[in-house]
């Protein structure tokens, strides 16, 4: 069970920590921060030191969702979103922002399908997901995966990278190494070549989900560490926040809580600890109940 709040503990630090060099290049974070490996905040958000952005919250939209349904429910998850984005975020993506409008219009809950909607924002969100669907067959976590997704992005390479990230944290989850989990970044690769990642390295990602998980899976398989894995992420740039948060939910699971840093932990805010604490719990008891997606 730890390592499921290790997941979530991972996910909020490293969107934290990315989110204060998001959209900046490397040479740029070189430049104003050495290596950026403190949570100071700032950033083009004007954060303050531990605050977390959209990655997180949606998160914790989405896992608030699931427990209150009982399963992934596509009303449930829409009427989450909506609720999240009538508090004023400070950051919302602009398919985010489209696929919530769409629902408050129309009722729909699933966007049409999109090649221009391939970003990374189902992505970052999809924690909740693999810890309720744990103990699932993989068809139903396919199905669950995708209906929380489509609210906002309908692409298949958005869900196949998304899949892929679900595969890795339940591996994870289960006690699988770090080499184990790569497998399934070969799986992706075989299917959806675009995803290639061993052959150039990957710096300033955008929010296009192949740029995102080149950045993530170069980072995570090139390291010993959850420190040195977020620290390289990180410091590629671009949208740094997701990148972080994608990476520190895998790498929360793989290697567990201890291997957090508590320097940014204790930066958190206590809510948000508090939050993903009790979230992950209560999804966890939701996947030992059995109950399908």
């Amino acid at each position: 069970m730890f390592r499921g709040i290790a997941a979530y503990f991972g996910l909020a630090v490293g969107d934290a920590l990315g989110a204060t060099v998001e959209f900046m290049t490397p040479a740029e974070i070189r430049h104003e921060y050495g290596t950026h490996q403190h949570m100071v905040g700032g950033g083009w958000l004007k954060l303050k030191p531990g605050e977390i952005t959209d990655d997180t919250e949606m998160s914790l939209a989405l896992g608030d969702a699931i427990l209150s349904a009982g399963k992934v429910e596509p009303v449930s998850v829409a009427e989450a979103f909506s609720d999240w984005m009538r508090g004023k975020p400070k950051d919302i993506g602009n398919t985010v922002r489209r696929g919530i409008v769409q629902f408050r219009r129309t009722g729909q809950t699933e966007m049409p399908v999109s090649e221009h909607d391939a970003g990374n924002g189902a992505c970052m969100r999809c924690l909740p997901v693999a810890l309720a669907t744990l103990n699932s067959p993989w068809e139903n976590v396919q199905t669950a995966s995708r209906l929380q997704a489509h609210t906002t992005h309908n692409n298949p390479v958005s869900d196949a990278g998304t899949e892929c990230i679900i595969q890795m944290v339940q591996a994870a989850l289960r006690g699988k190494p770090l080499a184990e989990l790569e497998l399934f970044a070969y799986q992706l690769v075989q299917v959806y070549p675009v995803f290639e990642y061993r052959q150039r390295r990957r710096d300033n990602p955008s929010g296009y989900i192949v740029d995102t998980l080149q950045a993530v899976f170069q980072a995570l398989f090139s390291t010993a560490s959850f420190e040195a894995a977020l620290v390289e992420v990180v410091n590629r740039g671009g949208d740094a926040d997701t990148t972080g948060a994608i990476l520190g939910m895998v790498a929360g699971a793989c290697y567990g809580q201890d291997s957090i840093p508590p320097r940014w932990l204790q930066r958190l805010d206590p809510t948000i600890r508090s939050r993903c604490t009790e979230q992950a719990r209560a999804l966890y008891q939701l996947a030992q109940q059995g109950h399908s997606p």
